[in-house]
């Protein structure tokens, strides 16, 4: 995903830079970079020797209590996180679908971002409405329909 950065983390050497790059989410939400944990793991599947000799998946940690999200923002954020929330309040996203670690860390973000935005949309309110006539008129027909159904399955007696 291009433009999510506000400034390059990397100085022209591409070596990385002391300064902090901002990743903005909405107009409202920025992300400090310096909050992103983010460590190389092995990654698992096929990928022959390589997968077994280096670090590629990236596994980014953010820890949602130290950012300043407002709190329904928060709340949906928490919800749309589900099983990557910790305990303690940090979203760990794993990321392991290229073969290389700058790929895969910008996965990672990128999917922290994608999971931002989405939370950061306030859902529509549902607006309360009446059944119409017609369809009560249907429903109570379908319970009268199968209630003749099921009182028809039981064996009749007949008084001989």
């Amino acid at each position: 995903m291009k433009g999510i950065w506000s400034v390059s983390p990397f100085n022209p050497n591409g070596m990385r830079s002391s300064w902090a790059a901002m990743l903005r989410i909405t107009r409202d939400i920025v992300v400090d970079e310096n909050d992103l944990d983010i460590s190389f793991v092995r990654a698992s599947g096929p990928g022959g020797q390589n997968v077994n000799k280096l670090s590629t998946a990236a596994q980014l940690r953010y820890d949602i209590a130290r950012a300043n999200l407002a709190p329904d923002v928060h709340e949906r954020f928490a919800r749309i996180a589900g099983q990557r929330l910790t305990k303690d309040g940090v979203v760990v996203i794993h990321a392991q679908r290229f073969r290389t670690q700058e790929r895969n860390r910008q996965d990672a973000i990128d999917r922290l971002v994608d999971m931002l935005r989405e939370a950061s949309i306030r859902p529509t309110p549902r607006r309360a409405t009446r059944p119409t006539f017609a369809s009560k008129q249907r429903r109570l027909e379908g319970k009268k329909r199968r209630g003749n159904i099921k009182s028809m399955r039981g064996g009749r007696r007949f008084d001989d």
